[in-house]
């Protein structure tokens, strides 16, 4: 009989151990190949989203995960977790992705945490829940300063920026745009960090609390970065939004010097070299140079036509209009405003209508023809009960003009009578019945108007969009008066500045071309979606009000990409 010690009882101890170390074996290849497996779906995953197949991506990451929860590796199964939340983001479906990437989040602080408050503020965002994603995203920001990944902390206060918008708080927006260039300037990134800046002093100059030099020292530092920038469309556009942003604040010389550099840099794209030579000529308008301007409303007007953006097309009409009047040159301005009013028309863009309407009024009163000039101030005054945002000064203006218009037309009946009357009949009193006459046609006019606008009312709004036009002489001064305020208003003269320079006029369709005089001037045109930036109306709006509405995928900085999720490797 063997004993405790024998050698059957130590052999069948080795051997006992021997399979337990072959089983560990076993279980140690199994899950190394889990983990091969992992890493090549992972990495299939990350292929699917490149070419754009987001259903192969999720279910590359969806495998992923399910592989993973067999094995005893939870930061894995967090890795992969996360990449299926932000897959589902990228594929639309935020939600999910957001149930996902809740279950993802570790206990403690872990390595990849960063990117999973980025991705969780990404799928609150796409949730249109603006709060809960700034409030991540402020978290991802500080974690990945704590980690020294300064560009994705300069990514992620672009974000936090554009949450901001979504709420209209214009002041949280650009600070989170200076802390996005300080990131990117720390990350050798001056050009994303040109732009952030760049959005930075727009939304100061919008928010309209902060110092003029404040925006301007801002807006400065931009363009002193943006010399890095060496793609020229990127250039050309930073040009042109701070040639908006100067042109807002009345720096007129600083604005027409930001167009004419993005001039060369947007040759080969016709839409924005439109834009520009708009936008330049509008400020030469302002300047007075009506000369220069003329030619640039011309090339501009042209490439708008020939484009099919008929409303832009319409806008630059009436820019021309504007500086030939000024030039004395009525009979070109009345062709280039009734070029522009059918624009409008083509387009249903009642604000533009009146304007035009107006620009034909006051050239028909230096025309000595105050009927025409009145019914041409009758039809603005329409058209601007049908718009909102017009301040009443707008209807005042016009009111008024009527009222000049009418008495001009009286005084001429009375002098056409008074031929066939004696000296004494002649001198009578005239004034009395004129003006009693005017006063009663005017009030009768208000009677008729629609919309309630009733005895010179009009329903309250709180915008100016509409406050440029041809003014008399006696009402410049006073027009002149209610602009002094640069975060809201612009010199008459600088109406129709274009902030469309990303993407051209939507909606499109073709009307027939208009019979004109300028052979140079394409008319033939589409009818789009009518986009208005007057004299008097900010010029600076957000190109991300709203911010998921306009995705250029073109665009070669950060500033201005979709929403992207972040995703990472499972090694």
């Amino acid at each position: 009989m063997a004993s405790d010690g024998s050698p059957v009882r130590d052999a069948r101890e080795k051997q006992k151990q021997k399979r337990k170390k072959a089983d560990r074996s076993r279980s140690d290849v199994e899950e190394t190949d889990a983990q091969v497996e992992i890493e090549r779906l992972t990495a299939a995953g990350h292929a699917a989203l490149q070419s754009g197949d987001n259903n192969a991506a999720l279910r590359s990451f969806r495998s992923a995960l399910k592989a993973a929860t067999k094995l005893r590796e939870k930061r894995l199964q967090r890795t992969c977790a996360l990449n299926l939340g932000a897959a589902y983001v990228e594929a639309g479906e935020p939600q999910k992705g957001l149930d996902v990437l809740s279950r993802a989040q570790p206990g403690e602080r872990g390595e990849r945490i960063a990117d999973l408050q980025f991705n969780l503020a990404t799928a609150h965002e796409a949730l249109g829940e603006q709060t809960q994603a700034a409030h991540r995203y402020l978290q991802a920001a500080q974690l990945y300063r704590s980690q020294g990944d300064a560009a994705a902390e300069g990514d992620t206060c672009v974000r936090l920026a554009r949450c901001h918008l979504q709420r209209k708080e214009w002041d949280e927006a650009a600070v989170s745009f200076r802390r996005a260039a300080e990131s990117y300037k720390t990350a050798g990134n001056t050009p994303a960090a040109a732009l952030a800046l760049k959005d930075a002093g727009k939304h100061m100059l919008q928010s309209g609390r902060n110092a003029t030099d404040d925006i301007i020292s801002v807006l400065t530092d931009s363009l002193e970065m943006s010399a890095n920038i060496s793609d020229q469309e990127t250039l050309g556009k930073l040009l042109n939004d701070v040639g908006l942003s100067f042109s807002q604040m009345r720096l007129f010389s600083e604005a027409s010097e930001c167009y004419e550099q993005a001039l060369p840099l947007v040759a080969s794209k016709p839409h924005r070299l439109a834009v520009v030579l708009q936008n330049l000529g509008a400020v030469h308008n302002t300047l007075g140079q009506y000369q220069q301007a003329v030619r640039f409303h011309r090339e501009a007007a042209a490439l708008h036509g020939s484009l099919g953006s008929r409303g832009a097309q319409g806008r630059c009409f009436s820019n021309l209009g504007f500086a030939l009047v000024e030039m004395d040159e009525l009979e070109e301005a009345w062709e280039s405003y009734i070029h522009a009013q059918q624009a409008f028309r083509d387009t249903d863009d009642a604000s533009g209508q009146w304007q035009a309407c107006e620009g034909l009024g006051g050239i028909k009163l230096q025309m000595r023809d105050p009927e025409k000039a009145a019914v041409y101030y009758k039809d603005a005054l329409r058209l601007l009960c049908k718009c909102q945002d017009v301040s009443s000064s707008v209807q005042e203006r016009l009111v008024s003009k009527l009222s000049e218009a009418l008495q001009q037309k009286l005084l001429l009946q009375q002098r056409a009578a008074a031929t066939h009357r004696t000296v004494p009949e002649r001198h009578h009193n005239r004034r009395l019945p004129r003006s009693m006459a005017v006063q009663s046609e005017v009030q009768q006019w208000r009677r008729e108007m629609p919309n309630g606008a009733v005895d010179g009312e009009i329903p309250a709004t709180d915008g100016k969009r509409h406050n440029e036009s041809i003014m008399s002489s006696e009402s410049r001064p006073r027009q002149e008066q209610e602009q002094a305020d640069h975060h809201n208003a612009l010199p008459e003269a600088n109406r129709n500045l274009n902030n469309t320079y990303d993407k051209a006029e939507l909606h499109q369709q073709n009307f027939p071309s208009e019979s004109s005089g300028h052979g140079d001037l394409s008319a033939e045109s589409m009818k789009p979606r009518p986009v208005q930036m007057n004299g008097t109306h900010p010029l600076v709006r957000s190109t991300v009000t709203p911010p998921l509405t306009q995705h250029d995928s073109d665009e070669a900085t950060p500033l201005t990409r979709r929403l992207k999720s972040r995703f990472c490797t499972v090694m």
